[in-house]
């Protein structure tokens, strides 16, 4: 699917409030309400706007400290990567998880209560995960950036 400029100006406007009712979103991106919805059904349809979702707090939700886990695995096989990919998509406090170039194989944010309840995560399931060799943590000191919005060159 080829965007074009209302098709970005719709994109960075749902990225920016996922409630806008129709009618506002239309008047937001120049549109009158029918054409704006054909195109947001368009969008969704084309995979491009894959889900709707709310952005929560985790300090207020109990989830107040992220950290970075950097996991290294006793080979790159598609036995061993899979094994461990699929365990991973299982635990909920990973909240993201990427295979790396570079030095370490997998690096993942995880996000839970506390730095205990980390090392409890970290002993009783992330290090008992078939193949996985070392497992070295960062954890952020502040957080100076973070959103969910692409830059859609509205």
């Amino acid at each position: 699917m080829i965007l074009d400029s209302i098709d970005r100006r719709i994109l960075a406007a749902l990225q920016r409030d996922g409630r806008l009712q129709n009618a506002e979103l239309a008047k937001q991106v120049g549109l009158s309400p029918s054409p704006c919805l054909r195109r947001v059904r368009l969008l969704e349809e084309a995979g491009v706007i894959k889900r709707y979702v709310a952005l929560l707090d985790p300090a207020k939700i109990g989830l107040g400290l992220t950290v970075f886990a950097r996991v290294w695995l006793t080979g790159q096989d598609e036995e061993t990567t899979s094994g461990f990919m699929e365990e991973v998509r299982q635990m909920p406090q990973v909240v993201e998880c990427h295979l790396m170039a570079g030095d370490c194989d997998f690096l993942l944010r995880v996000v839970v209560a506390n730095l205990d309840a980390y090392r409890r995560f970290q002993i009783e399931h992330l290090g008992r995960i078939k193949g996985v060799r070392n497992i070295k943590t960062d954890i952020p000191m502040q957080i100076v950036k973070t959103s969910a919005e692409l830059p859609v060159g509205a």
